[in-house]
């Protein structure tokens, strides 16, 4: 079974989170795919950034809708990183991306470009909104979804399945056998968050999840083993 290795906003456990310098370091060590957020700017660029406000990961201030992307520019996202475009990622990297939206405005934007690039080889579209998700699945018919869910209940399949999704990523500490079970005989995957250490690698082995998020490099040559 192929395990993935999932880049979580690049190698945030080394490197300044959803910066270029991140996600080139995960391509460069190896990550299968690379998982970033992106939100749109107040001028209605797609810019990568987990948080709605820029304070935790800049030196800024501010919710992200309110700024520029002339105002983003001018922040240090750390080490004289700047905040990226989603169209600055995609030419600094090649692996694929697992790209998370928050609302339906980014989602909008986002199944846009993929359509105008042609980009559905490269591109994943991911959200704890089920809703999120199965506009994308209307508008972009057979694009790869990831739906995030966190908590979840015993219903958790079939939301993934009524949002046309076709991987169900969770907390790793929340994850049971049962889930993974009845996830993979409705065809979907199951991928979990967040592998930083070899016992919760050794755990998503047990658990038979088909990928985990990390932030650190050394994940992904320990990743290559069966524990």
């Amino acid at each position: 079974m192929t395990f993935l290795t999932i880049g979580h906003r690049g190698v945030m456990g080394v490197e300044p989170e959803n910066t270029l310098r991140s996600f080139v370091r995960a391509e460069r060590c190896g990550m299968d795919v690379i998982a970033l957020d992106v939100r749109l700017s107040k001028d209605g660029a797609l810019v990568v950034l987990h948080d709605g406000e820029v304070d935790r990961t800049t030196d800024g201030a501010g919710a992200v809708a309110e700024l520029t992307l002339a105002e983003l520019r001018e922040l240090d996202a750390g080490h004289g990183e700047r905040v990226p475009v989603l169209d600055e990622v995609l030419e600094a990297v090649r692996t694929p991306l697992q790209v998370s939206v928050q609302d339906e405005a980014a989602a909008t934007v986002l199944t846009e470009l993929v359509v105008r690039r042609d980009l559905s080889a490269r591109i994943e579209v991911a959200s704890f909104q089920d809703s999120v998700l199965a506009g994308t699945a209307r508008r972009v018919p057979g694009l790869r979804t990831t739906l995030y869910a966190d908590p979840h209940g015993a219903d958790v399949v079939d939301r993934a399945l009524a949002a046309h999704a076709r991987t169900i990523a969770l907390r790793l500490r929340r994850i049971t056998l049962e889930t993974v079970e009845a996830a993979h005989t409705a065809g979907l995957r199951v991928t979990g968050w967040t592998v930083d250490s070899l016992d919760q690698l050794r755990l998503a082995r047990a658990l038979e999840l088909d990928g985990a998020l990390t932030g650190l490099p050394e994940i992904r040559s320990t990743g290559r083993f069966t524990a």
